[in-house]
């Protein structure tokens, strides 16, 4: 632990033309990209920071030209080249962006692009269908982001337009003047407790959360983008500060491919969400359980956690590091809260997990550990210029999350009442996070406010805090903790762990009778609780959890009945 530990040199920009002209001129030959055509091939096409530089200005004037300036232009499709420097151009030419999830039902990707008012899109073709059977007949003008695509409205024709007009002398993407303080994108929420709402951002906002986040990490050579790119840890922490420093950006070809382009590739760092940091763990687990080297594992481990972080890369190079390509050194991870016990298994191998804490409406990033100065159940410290405090603090210091910075959204999108309730009098913005801070201003969050657990004696009760306990338990994929409703005794109380379980685990150590083992160790987390958090029943699911595409449980859409 270092209290004096210093900040890491970073890039200042103050809108994204600035961004990738500051990187191009810095390292005009690096690699600043590389992606597959196809994803059964070996080939990776890789292009530098000029090339980029060159294709946003290109596209840019391409979009000057077919009047974009000041329109709403929705994006949708996965992550890609084409998406980023879509993104990068519309952000530097004064169009306001609306990032769509891909995976939305044709009904709800059409509401929002009515709602937000577009006349433009960006689109994959494998989404083209879908985005025209939800609009209709509403008139818009479509781009392909398909690569392969041709016709005058595709990538690469708008891009070869742009670069003519601007070697004709067209210099509208160099004198267009952008206003940092306006709209520059509405992002809507996916809503995991309820129905979504269009968070509107600022050039600002975006450009001052990472300029001023950036300095916090000492940020690899290469990273691997595997998020969907309509979430602001994807389009902000990957697109802006990762590329702005000069990190190399690889594109997955999809999670079906992710271990063996992970081994291609050879990343040194990852931005993850938990899902994917419990999923790597689990399957270093059971490789070790599977050959029959678990035990040996743990040992090494114990001992490993007393080197120089060097030297424990090296001792589990080939046992652990392998599967994430040999070079793996540090994973970024947010979006919800990861089990310590993880972050020191990671740990113990030599790869520092990095837990953060972010919300979209602070574009995303409040706070994080660093590399080398971190606290155990810790999400960090604020970023550079971020205000922190805890609204209402009860005794054990733990209240509402509330934020101030430059970060901090405009409001929510045709939402005034909604803007009014996050907002108080003094300009604080309510998190809706539950939380506290400790003597060196290192937050700890607790639990949403939505999932808060409120009992008629008044006793509170964060869910979060108990399936971090439960998941813990041997067997347990994905667990989520509610209150009950029972149908026949609406007045009963009863605290329910609802628990999707991992059958390969339970089957190969012989286990028959699930349902008792798992009653069975949740008494014995009761047994250590106080009585008014203990789990009062035990309900096993089938299958996962619904999730959004950013692998978050859909907490609305489970069936809360007790009988």
């Amino acid at each position: 632990m270092k209290k004096n530990y210093p900040l890491y040199e970073t890039t200042v920009f103050r809108d994204f033309r600035v961004m990738t002209e500051n990187v191009a001129a810095k390292y005009p030959d690096r690699p600043a990209v590389a992606f597959k055509r196809d994803p059964k091939d070996r080939e990776w096409v890789t292009l530098t920071y000029t090339d980029a530089r060159n294709d946003q200005r290109d596209l840019g004037t391409a979009l000057i030209d077919a009047g974009v300036t000041d329109a709403r232009v929705a994006i949708i499709g996965g992550a890609s080249y084409e998406w980023m420097i879509a993104y990068y151009a519309l952000m530097s030419v004064g169009a306001v962006t609306v990032p769509i999830d891909k995976e939305l039902p044709a009904a709800d990707m059409a509401s929002i692009i009515v709602s937000a008012d577009c006349s433009f899109a960006f689109v994959a073709d494998e989404c083209l269908a879908k985005m025209k059977e939800g609009i209709g007949d509403r008139p818009i003008r479509v781009f392909s982001l398909t690569p392969e695509k041709e016709g005058e409205d595709s990538f690469r024709a708008l891009v070869r337009r742009g670069h003519a007009l601007y070697e004709g002398g067209d210099n509208r993407y160099y004198d267009h003047e952008i206003d940092p303080d306006r709209l520059a994108t509405i992002v809507f929420t996916s809503g995991t407790t309820g129905k979504g709402k269009g968070v509107m951002l600022t050039t600002k906002n975006i450009c001052a959360d990472m300029t001023q986040g950036m300095y916090n990490f000492a940020i690899t050579p290469r990273t691997m983008c595997v998020l969907p790119p309509h979430h602001t840890f994807c389009s902000t922490v990957n697109f802006v500060g990762h590329f702005a420093q000069g990190s190399q950006i690889c594109f997955s070809s999809g999670l079906r491919y992710l271990l063996g382009e992970l081994k291609e590739v050879q990343p040194t760092h990852l931005i993850l969400v938990p899902l994917f940091v419990e999923t790597f763990y689990k399957r270093i687990w059971a490789t070790a359980e599977k050959e029959g080297k678990a035990g040996l594992l743990r040992n090494m481990m114990k001992i490993s956690r007393h080197l120089p972080v060097a030297l424990r890369r090296r001792l589990f190079a080939k046992s652990v590091l392998a599967a994430f390509g040999g070079k793996l050194e540090m994973i970024i991870c947010g979006g919800a809260a990861l089990n310590q016990d993880i972050i020191d298994t990671f740990d113990a191998v030599g790869l520092t997990v990095l837990n953060g804490y972010g919300i979209t409406e602070c574009a995303p990033l409040i706070s994080c550990n660093r590399n080398r100065y971190q606290k155990k159940g810790s999400v960090g410290t604020p970023i550079i210029g971020e205000e922190v405090r805890i609204h209402e603090p009860d005794e054990n210091g733990e209240g509402e999350i509330c934020v101030k910075g430059p970060n901090v959204m405009m409001g929510y999108y045709k939402n005034p009442e909604a803007t009014a309730e996050v907002f108080d009098e003094d300009g604080w913005f309510h998190t809706g996070d539950y939380g506290r801070l400790d003597e060196e201003g290192w937050i700890y969050i607790t639990g949403r406010l939505k999932n808060l657990i409120i009992f008629s004696n008044g006793k509170n009760v964060y869910p979060e805090e108990i399936e971090c306990e439960i998941s813990r338990v041997r067997g347990v994929s994905e667990v989520v903790v509610y209150a009950g409703q029972s149908k026949s005794r609406p007045e009963a109380e009863v605290i329910v762990a609802e628990i999707f379980p991992d059958m390969e685990t339970l089957e190969a150590d012989g286990i028959t009778d699930v349902q008792k083992y798992f009653e069975d160790e949740i008494k014995k987390i009761n047994a250590r609780t106080v009585s008014y958090k203990a789990v009062g029943k035990v309900k096993l699911r089938s299958e996962e959890f619904v999730k959004n595409t950013s692998r978050k449980i859909i907490r609305f859409a489970i069936d809360k009945t007790i009988d």
